[in-house]
């Protein structure tokens, strides 16, 4: 604290310097006798008890943080939400009105400039009262009020519930508020204690401080209130429920009326501006700030991961309970990895293709992540974010995540997992030019899949027999991984898998951050669909795992938070980017020009490609759920649409006026996709640059010159390689 200054220092009342020659403890005698003990002498036991009561209290005010509002901001500054128990924002002594300052001291403290902490002569009048009368009368000054208030809330992040709330307090509570309120008259100036109070405490609802006050009664800052104004707030302090300008309007304009005439009586104000101020009606505007992510303007989903993340995180507390209490009280500001031109465009692109509630449980979402550090630039969804889930279109699960982290069951990722086999291929020394013979479309109960992960070394289709079928047809057939991978067909795909070890898939997919969203669980090589997307995954999953693909193999955990400080300057550490090289560079630079090709035929019209993009489609069986999950060198997008309330078929749906007969990821995904990125590619750092090439043996242009999809004219060269041997059926 600063060296007293105040410059009451020279005129403190005979009363005053009598009480501190008489000392501490013959001054908590006479409370315990005759303060708060009505009727009781001012004599023996008492002055006895008083002074050994004080002997055991604290003569330092408790050193914790006053609360303050935390925020959540995007990279670029701009406010997702708030958090608070509290609205509170301390500003300086020469930020409030003059007028705000003579109206707490005229109606609260009259004599706040003339005592030493504690009033003399209020503690006489309180003690004659209480010795001849059977009610208590207190005598608290506003350097008391501010010990008070700097006592509750220590208590309140402590997890103190006993408060020393005016009207309850035990006698040892009132002598330590005096005790250290002359204690904090020698270590601070009247200014300093008078602003520590007027920022501290409570004058309507959560509006705790003038400022918060001010704009929450007036809609203006504290530095600006008229003097009607201040009188009307420096009224509320009594009873903050009270005198509440809407709810008991009357009273609470006598209770200003009554402030101004105190005003008037210490020459704060003049004749004329008391009968003006009498004169102004009761405007108030009672508008507080919106709190928490249901009242985040924007990316309020991604406002439910960040707060998720934080009370997860052991670096913002021991425990959930205490992590709560720091966001709510600890005046942080988060600032995150989202990018607000990009969220709005991505909300644009989302409204403009699957209008929120126009079927029957239609979602939307898209999420992006930045190559190289796993950023989560964007996170959103068509739906609006609410608590009442049985209302049409509103929901607070959060599609892109997870169910940890809000999320529900997740999607069938459908297609979108075939680059992963194909990967594993060349992992396990194989090339995308190597043949498969992918004929064979029946797999009896009892085949066996190699499996080195399980008992036995493999797992055994159970069940009925598993017939495949592609939508292309002419492909059951020996083909190349990459045609396979490039038409999305079934049979090449299983059959790569049938020659391969499940558990080396998975154990890729697991590397790359592929989980079932349900239980955030690694994808089980137990039931060998997996490789044609049987299990559901959240967007996140599927986003991690091809921004891995495009920086080149290098895999990044995603994350939400940049920088975390509170208002006293201190940082709060959080997770810097966490990447690993997990593929290697040429197996990228080998497909990368497959999912190229995907996206040139797929998604850009007329093979006019804006800029250099690469992904994969995604539908699953019923086409409930269907995908495109693409990257440029700068941001990786999963475009998901589908059913989030039920698994009815999108087949037959219409949607922003158009009925499609059938559905798959090129029908609104892939364009939504596109839509969204071609704005992205229009901001300077997100503008897309040239993605890997290989300079090995490769397919031609795919889809030109009306090449079938399984012609010789295919291929520079038709390779033939075994690949890894399959175990065979069982008998």
């Amino acid at each position: 604290m600063a060296p007293r200054k105040s410059p009451s220092s020279d005129s403190v009342t005979p009363v005053g310097r009598m009480l501190r020659f008489l000392g501490l403890s013959a001054l908590a005698g006479l409370i315990v006798a005759g303060l708060l003990l009505p009727g009781a002498a001012f004599v023996g036991a008492g002055a006895n008890a008083g002074a050994a009561m004080l002997n055991d209290l604290p003569d330092e005010l408790p050193d914790e943080p006053v609360a303050v509002p935390s925020k959540i901001v995007t990279a670029d500054g701009k406010l997702i939400a708030n958090f608070y128990e509290e609205n509170r924002t301390p500003v300086p002594f020469d930020e409030i009105a003059q007028s705000m300052k003579d109206a707490i001291v005229s109606i609260e403290d009259e004599r706040f400039y003339s005592h030493d902490g504690v009033d003399a002569r209020g503690l006489a009048r309180a003690m004659v009262n209480n010795a001849t009368s059977d009610s208590a009368q207190g005598a608290s000054t506003l350097t008391q009020q501010y010990v008070n208030n700097m006592l509750i809330n220590a208590q309140v992040l402590r997890g103190d519930s006993r408060l020393t709330l005016s009207g309850k307090k035990k006698v040892s509570d009132k002598v330590k508020e005096m005790k250290l309120a002359i204690a904090v008259e020698e270590q601070m100036t009247k200014d300093e204690i008078l602003n520590g109070y007027l920022n501290l405490v409570l004058f309507s609802g959560r509006a705790y401080g003038v400022e918060a006050a001010a704009q929450y009664v007036f809609g203006k800052s504290a530095k600006d209130l008229e003097i009607w104004e201040s009188a009307t707030l420096a009224g509320m302090v009594q009873s903050p429920t009270g005198y509440h300008p809407v709810r008991n309007p009357e009273g609470t304009k006598k209770r200003r009326n009554t402030v101004l005439r105190a005003m008037l009586r210490n020459d704060k104000i003049t004749q004329e501006e008391y009968d003006h101020a009498v004169e102004q009606p009761l405007d108030v505007v009672m508008e507080a700030p919106p709190t928490g992510c249901l009242a985040a303007d924007f990316g309020k989903y991604f406002c439910d991961y960040v707060e998720r993340q934080v009370l997860a995180n052991p670096a913002f507390g021991p425990d959930v309970k205490s992590r709560q209490a720091l966001l709510d009280r600890g005046g942080l500001t988060i600032r995150t990895t989202m990018d607000s031109k990009l969220q709005e465009e991505a909300q644009k692109s989302i409204a403009g293709q699957v209008p929120n509630d126009e079927s029957d449980g239609v979602g939307a979402s898209l999420l992006s992540l930045e190559p190289g550090t796993g950023d989560i630039k964007v996170m959103a969804q068509n739906t609006d974010y609410s608590l009442q889930e049985n209302e049409k279109g509103k929901t607070i699960l959060n599609f892109n995540v997870d169910k940890e982290w809000g999320g529900g069951e997740g999607f069938q990722s459908g297609s979108t997992l075939k680059p992963f086999v194909a990967l594993t291929w060349m992992r396990n020394g194989g090339k995308l030019i190597d043949t498969v013979d992918a004929s064979v479309d029946t797999y009896p109960t009892g085949t066996r899949f190699a499996a080195s992960c399980r008992d036995g070394g493999y797992v055994v289709q159970n069940g009925s027999t598993w017939d495949i079928n592609n939508v292309i047809g002419g492909l059951k057939k020996r083909d190349r991984i990459d045609e396979g991978l490039f038409w999305s067909v079934n049979t090449p795909t299983v059959a790569a898998a049938y020659h391969l070890d499940l558990c080396d898939i998975t154990s890729l997919m697991t590397e790359l951050g592929l989980r079932r969203a349900v239980d955030s669980l690694p994808i089980s090589p137990d039931n060998p669909s997996f490789v044609l997307g049987a299990d559901s995954m959240a967007p996140m999953s599927l986003a991690r795992a091809y921004n891995a693909i495009a920086a080149e193999g290098l895999y990044c955990e995603p994350r939400a938070l940049l920088e975390v400080t509170d208002t006293a300057g201190n940082e709060y550490p959080v997770p810097e980017p966490d990447c690993k090289q997990v593929l290697d560079k040429d197996d990228v630079h080998q497909i990368s020009p497959v999912l190229q090709a995907i996206t040139d035929k797929n998604i850009f019209s007329d093979e006019d490609r804006p800029f250099p993009a690469a992904g994969k489609t995604g539908t699953n069986n019923n086409m409930s759920s269907t995908w495109f999950v693409g990257y440029t060198d700068k941001l990786t997008t999963a475009s998901w649409v589908g059913r989030w309330t039920n698994q009815k078929t999108l087949a037959g749906e219409t949607i922003n006026g158009i009925k499609r007969n059938n559905f798959y990821g090129t029908e609104i995904s892939g364009p939504m996709w596109l839509d969204y990125m071609e704005q992205a590619n229009e901001h300077s750092e997100y503008e897309a640059g040239k993605l890997p090439e290989w300079d090995g043996p490769r397919f031609s242009d795919y889809g030109t010159e009306g090449s079938h999809p399984h012609g010789k004219d295919f291929y520079f060269e038709d390779i033939d390689r075994p690949g890894p041997q399959p175990y065979s059926s069982e008998d």
